[in-house]
């Protein structure tokens, strides 16, 4: 990501005019340049992310107590409380509220902030570049904010997730390598997951529900790539032979593709902090606490960073995950910067204050699946 402000006459003389020594003149000229890459920190905001972008947005005026009627989004026909995760603030441990279906529930929102100054000398020439990765840093400092909050409560709903006495985490049937019948197994799980009120067959088919994407590591996109090239079977042969290649016209795809768009249907979502050792998989471990899903081992015993890794499956074809943003009753925008005045003249420096006010929730954890490699 990166945000870069053009050499234009007009800009130039707005970033020098913030080093002016009349405190009224540097202050508007501030004031003027936040109006003005505020609407644009809030487009990278909304579009960057990867975590963040998997709930749905919707908005509310800053000065309201937001709530969601959950009749909307759940069968009435169903049971009658449901369990609804949230934060409580940025970065807690996501907690389940136990709500019924038939009531308003209302939501806790947090604010995401970052501040930021640099020196005056920097303005009074006009270093453009300086001022836009001043910028770029804020921006970023939000982002970071918001995919860990996402990747906290995702990861926190899904260690926690069981319907119907079923854990929402499958185990791949070969330690360390994602196979096709990890997926075949995936969707079979979606589908018992995914069952009427009285257990059955959902209205419409059980074509309705499931999975449709996966997050995984570099690594397990790897062994999907090997498949090109590597035996797919995890059972013994007629002939006696353990070692059964994927079909040639799969195999040719792969290799001439270099990368894996989807198996099975299933969207491959590409994600650094995930795989043993990163970020995602060590908060995975702590929020699982060693838990075995199913009576199954992982690599002959519980999750564990180390040795585990986890894939996060979602179905997007469902409201589950969503992003409540206020907004301000004023300006209607979601992100707010303004300029930072807490800096003396003496200082010599000049700064600025973003934010944004938000509460992110999962209404049903069925739409979360996962399979611990």
């Amino acid at each position: 990501m990166k945000i870069t402000l053009k050499r234009t006459e007009e800009q130039v003389e707005l970033v020098k005019a913030m080093a002016s020594k009349n405190r009224d003149v540097a202050y508007e000229a501030q004031v003027a340049l936040a109006e003005f890459i505020g609407p644009v920190l809030q487009k990278v905001v909304n579009q960057a992310p990867t975590m963040s972008n998997l709930f749905s947005n919707f908005q509310f005026n800053a000065e309201e107590s937001p709530s969601i009627p959950m009749d909307l989004y759940y069968d009435i026909t169903d049971e009658d409380y449901i369990t609804v995760w949230s934060q409580a603030v940025p970065g807690g441990l996501p907690s389940n509220t136990v709500t019924p279906i038939g009531g308003e529930m209302k939501f806790t929102t947090y604010r995401l902030d970052s501040a930021v100054d640099f020196d005056k000398r920097y303005a009074q020439r006009s270093r453009m570049d300086v001022v836009s990765k001043t910028f770029t840093r804020l921006a970023q400092e939000i982002l970071l904010k918001q995919e860990r909050n996402s990747a906290t409560l995702i990861l926190g709903a899904l260690a926690e997730a069981v319907t119907k006495g079923r854990h929402h985490v499958a185990v791949s049937s070969n330690a360390g390598r994602l196979l096709l019948d990890d997926f075949n197994k995936l969707l079979t799980l979606g589908k018992r997951i995914n069952t009427s009120w009285n257990g059955g067959t959902p209205e419409g088919g059980i074509n309705g529900r499931g999975v449709t994407d996966l997050m995984v590591s570099p690594e397990v996109v790897q062994s999907l790539r090997e498949i090109a090239y590597n035996p797919i079977n995890t059972r013994q042969a007629q002939s006696g032979t353990t070692s059964i290649p994927a079909t040639d016209e799969m195999r040719n795809a792969i290799y001439n593709n270099g990368g894996i768009p989807e198996f099975y249907g299933i969207n491959i979502i590409e994600i650094q902090e995930l795989g043993s050792g990163q970020r995602y998989n060590k908060l995975y471990d702590s929020l699982v606490n060693g838990k075995v899903n199913d009576n199954q081992t992982v690599g002959g015993g519980a999750f564990a960073d180390g040795t585990d890794e986890i894939c996060v499956g979602l179905d997007r074809r469902v409201d589950a995950l969503l992003r409540a943003v206020a907004t301000d009753s004023e300006t209607g925008s979601e992100f707010s910067l303004v300029a930072d005045d807490q800096y003396t003249t003496r200082q010599s420096k000049i700064g600025y204050y973003g934010s944004i006010e938000e509460g992110r929730m999962i209404l049903d954890n069925r739409a979360l699946f996962g399979i611990a490699v």
